[in-house]
């Protein structure tokens, strides 16, 4: 464990071929390896974490309009941490140092406080863990409200998958094509929430037969499709979603998760003119709400004063 670091204290977890680095600030997923093989894209310990990637989102993932939302009775307005687009993006909790609860070689337990704040009225106690065994880097959010008031609450991870060799944060040489244009994806949803295309505003949820570009519900090469969209009605066995990117080799990374998650945010990481982060990577976010749930109420988990919710995911390579 280190510290000092512009990401935080660096927490390792190792065991039964994988390697995890965790950050403390945001409970970032910072570097995850199979055998020496990247199932994330990477960051350097000693830089501000770029975006949110491997960040941990809470108390709700994904975007809310305007940063504007009505709970309780009360209009609340949030600070916009997506200026561009005027959303409040991706929660609360992104830049916040958490502190350790449970440091031991193959699980780590860290927890946060969300204090009452403008726009977000609510103590709600955040804890999450990573732990490592034979089938993967499994990660659980554990939400306390410790308030007097009811809370309202979602989260999700924010990982980008690498499915082969990862430049990191290199450039990509000469005028070939970015990785994610080249693996492929299995995607088992059937419904996806389309959006504006200047602000990624939800607009409605429509089958993704209607949107073939969308529609991956059978294996198929991502080529140069632009993705940043959240899914839904997705098929599961014995009650688990799996979203899988490989390579034409095999060699790739899977991503598991529970009904507490009943929508996905993929993203294909485009950044236009920016070779050494244009596209190196896929997000794949489970997430227990869709964007814009504080104002949609869909999937919006209430929590109660003295209640808990938890939910989890997994990365496994493949």
């Amino acid at each position: 464990m280190t510290a000092g670091l512009r990401s935080g204290r660096q927490l390792r977890l190792a065991g039964h071929g994988y390697e995890a680095i965790i950050a403390s600030v945001g409970a970032s997923l910072r570097m995850l390896t199979s055998e020496g093989r990247d199932l994330v894209v990477p960051f350097d310990a000693d830089e501000v974490r770029p975006g949110y990637r491997g960040a941990t989102l809470a108390p709700w993932p994904n975007r809310i309009v305007d940063g504007r939302y009505r709970f309780g009775g009360a209009v609340h307005q949030l600070s916009l941490t997506e200026p561009g687009r005027g959303q409040a993006l991706h929660g609360l909790l992104a830049w916040v140092e958490f502190s350790d609860r449970l440091i031991l070689d193959d699980r780590v337990v860290l927890a946060a406080v969300i204090e009452p704040q403008s726009g977000y009225p609510f103590r709600v106690e955040v804890e999450v863990e990573y732990r490592l065994d034979a089938d993967g880097l499994r990660q659980t959010v554990t939400a306390h409200n410790i308030g007097a008031d009811a809370a309202p609450w979602g989260t999700g991870p924010h990982p980008y998958l690498v499915a082969g060799p990862s430049t990191g944060s290199g450039t990509q040489g000469g005028d070939s094509a970015p990785p994610v244009d080249a693996w492929t994806l299995l995607l088992p949803a059937s419904e996806v929430l389309t959006v504006t295309p200047d602000r990624l505003s939800p607009v409605a949820v429509e089958p993704v037969a209607e949107h073939p570009e969308w529609d991956f519900r059978a294996a198929r090469r991502i080529g140069d499709v632009f993705i940043d969209h959240a899914f839904t009605g997705l098929a599961r066995t014995d009650g688990v979603a799996e979203v899988r990117l490989t390579t034409d080799a095999g060699t790739g990374v899977a991503m598991t998760w529970d009904e507490r998650c009943p929508w996905v945010q993929v993203h294909t990481a485009d950044n236009p003119g920016l070779d050494g982060i244009h596209r190196i990577g896929l997000a794949v976010e489970p997430m227990t709400c869709p964007p814009d749930a504080f104002n949609s109420g869909t999937d919006l988990v209430t929590l109660a004063p003295g209640a808990e919710h938890a939910a989890s995911w997994r990365i496994r390579a493949v």
